[in-house]
């Protein structure tokens, strides 16, 4: 028997060892079709969806020259090394963090970087614009990442403080 079905038997009261079907509308009912992956197939999407991001974006880097096709390479590969781990935590985990109000304002710029990227890439087709934007995505999704390492922002804060205070 299943944590959730003790879990859920626990709750009700359904007593005895005896296995019964569980209703359709049940709490278990609710969860069993939520993802048809199993864990081990979590792992393997996961990894190939980061090996596939980091592909692109190591790919990227030889279409420097061409800033248009740079921007698209990497922009995508970095999407999908970012969604990499929404088949670790699942989609809606991933999305809670993401807008947590410890990463919010990072959250924001990354993808208003990631879509100001693509614009100047495919529409505008500035080449400069373009470079600013991936730029500012790297910074974003660089003080993102620090989000999740204990007192990571505020270490990298007083470092930046250090090196490029003037006053000795």
């Amino acid at each position: 028997m299943d944590a959730l079905t003790r879990l859920h038997r626990s709750l009700v009261g359904g007593g005895g060892d005896e296995e019964e079907d569980l209703p359709e509308e049940s709490i278990l009912g609710d969860t069993e079709d939520l993802c048809s992956l199993s864990q081990l197939q979590r792992v393997y999407a996961f990894a190939a969806c980061l090996a596939a991001g980091l592909a692109l974006m190591i790919l990227s880097f030889i279409v420097f020259a061409r800033p248009i096709k740079f921007a698209v390479m990497f922009t995508f590969g970095n999407m999908l090394a970012v969604g990499s781990t929404a088949f670790v935590m699942g989609p809606q985990k991933q999305l809670r963090m993401m807008f947590d109000p410890v990463r919010l304002y990072a959250t924001a710029i990354y993808v208003g970087c990631v879509v100001l990227a693509l614009i100047f890439a495919l529409w505008i087709h500035d080449k400069l614009l373009t470079l600013i934007a991936i730029i500012c995505e790297i910074c974003a999704l660089f003080w993102y990442s620090l989000s999740y390492i204990p007192f990571a922002r505020r270490m990298v804060s007083d470092l930046m403080v250090k090196f490029c205070d003037t006053e000795l």
